[in-house]
């Protein structure tokens, strides 16, 4: 099992979070939070370790 990660760990963090508001612009909340879903389910798919992802959960809690 690898363990989650939770220190930083994204290159230019700020840039990843500007992008990240660009992609929610124009979009009507229903549609951000149909695109928060897919983006977590890609990234879920990314990571693909079950104990992983439920560290997650439990993390976000």
């Amino acid at each position: 099992m690898t363990r989650l990660n939770t220190d930083p760990n994204i290159d230019a963090p700020d840039d990843f979070y500007a992008a990240l508001l660009a992609a929610h612009e124009g979009k009507t909340d229903a549609e951000s939070a149909a695109f928060n879903a897919r983006l977590i389910l890609v990234l879920a798919n990314h990571i693909g370790d079950r104990d992983v992802l439920e560290a997650a959960l439990a993390a976000a809690q």
